[in-house]
C-alpha cells in the first residue's frame, strides 16, 4: 500500500508540469489568435463593403422594374385572396344549417332587388342613374 502511495507522489510533479505546458499552450494560442485577426478582418471588410452597396443596387432595381413588380405583387395578392376566400366559404359550407340560411338570405335579396329595381321602367332608370353616378365618382367625370 505504501508503494502505491509513493508512486502517486512521484507522478504528481509530472502532472503539474503537464498542466504548466497546457497553460503555456493556451497563452501561445491566445497570442496567435490576436495575430491571426488580420485575415478575418479582411473578410469582414469585404462583406461590409458588399452589404453597404446593396440598398443602392436594390433602389436601382426597383426603380427600373417598378411596374412589373407591382403587377406581380397584385397578381400574387389576388391569388392569395381568392384562396383564402374559397377556404372560408368551404368552411362555412361545412356548417350544417348556416349554408341553408345563407342561401335563403341570397334568394330573399334577389327577390327584393328584382321587385325594387327591375320591374318598372322608372326604377330601372333610377338604377342606371345611380350606377352612372358611382362610375363618375370612381373613374372621374368628363
Amino acid at each position: 500500500m505504501e508503494s502505491q502511495f509513493k508512486d502517486t507522489e512521484s507522478k504528481a510533479p509530472e502532472t503539474m508540469s503537464n498542466v504548466d505546458d497546457d497553460m503555456g499552450g493556451m497563452l501561445s494560442a491566445n497570442q496567435s489568435a490576436s495575430a491571426g485577426e488580420q485575415p478575418w478582418q479582411e473578410w469582414v471588410d469585404v462583406a461590409v463593403d458588399f452589404l453597404s452597396g446593396v440598398p443602392e443596387q436594390l433602389g436601382n432595381f426597383f426603380g427600373e422594374y417598378k411596374q412589373p413588380l407591382t403587377t406581380l405583387g397584385l397578381i400574387i395578392t389576388a391569388a392569395i385572396t381568392v384562396y383564402i376566400t374559397l377556404s372560408v366559404l368551404d368552411a362555412i359550407g361545412n356548417i350544417p344549417l348556416l349554408s341553408s340560411i345563407l342561401e335563403l338570405v341570397g334568394l330573399g335579396y334577389t327577390a327584393w332587388f328584382t321587385t325594387r329595381y327591375l320591374l318598372k321602367a322608372s326604377t330601372r332608370e333610377e338604377l342606371f342613374a345611380e350606377f352612372n353616378g358611382l362610375k363618375k365618382q370612381i373613374l372621374g367625370g368628363k
